[in-house]
């Protein structure tokens, strides 16, 4: 089965965002670049988990290797939607990150769900190692979206994907859970609507 890596090194633009209503939104990451437009799917803690993790990868450069780090945006630097039409390519099951020394660059790595995820191995430890021995790359054979960004541009993504993060339903001030528009059942409160 063929696979396509979309390769953006660099995208002109890659930032998170979503499309619906909060509570409904589904949280997506896009490149554009080279007259290209391709959008993942992934869910909400992937999103906020690649912020953290970001934000920990650039300190590490910084600390490792001595890379000037660019401070947070002061302003918002790109605030716009999603660009149009947002066709989801795939759904983002593994994400990867790694800094490149050479050029100085965060590469972003996100590979669809496969179907390898959802299954279990049943057979004992000797299969097992045996089949890591033919599949050293089990992902080898999915779908991918790579980019490559400047620190600069890794901090301003950072910093959207927090403020899409945060964009959501607004949480109850007693329990914690989301509020919808009509309220909830509150466990605080014995069930009773909020």
């Amino acid at each position: 089965m063929t696979h396509q890596v979309h390769a953006f090194e660099p995208p002109e633009r890659f930032v998170a965002g979503t499309v619906g209503p909060p509570g409904e939104r589904t949280f997506f990451l896009q490149a554009r670049g080279g007259g290209r437009l391709v959008s993942v799917a992934l869910e909400k803690v992937q999103v906020s988990l690649l912020a953290e993790k970001l934000e920990e990868l650039l300190t590490e450069a910084h600390r490792r290797f001595g890379v000037e780090l660019p401070e947070p945006p002061p302003v918002t630097s790109d605030n716009e939607p999603l660009d149009t039409p947002v066709d989801e390519e795939f759904r983002v099951g593994t994400l990867g990150l790694a800094f490149d020394v050479d050029t100085a660059t965060v590469v972003i790595e996100a590979i669809a769900a496969g179907e390898a995820e959802a299954e279990v191995e049943l057979g004992g430890a000797e299969e097992a190692d045996e089949a890591d021995e033919d599949d050293e790359e089990p992902d080898d054979d999915l779908d991918r979206l790579r980019v490559r960004l400047t620190p600069q541009a890794t901090r301003e993504f950072i910093e959207r994907a927090r403020r899409v993060v945060a964009a959501g339903r607004p949480p109850c001030p007693l329990c914690g859970q989301p509020l919808d528009p009509a309220g909830h059942l509150c466990p605080r409160h014995n069930g009773y609507h909020r």
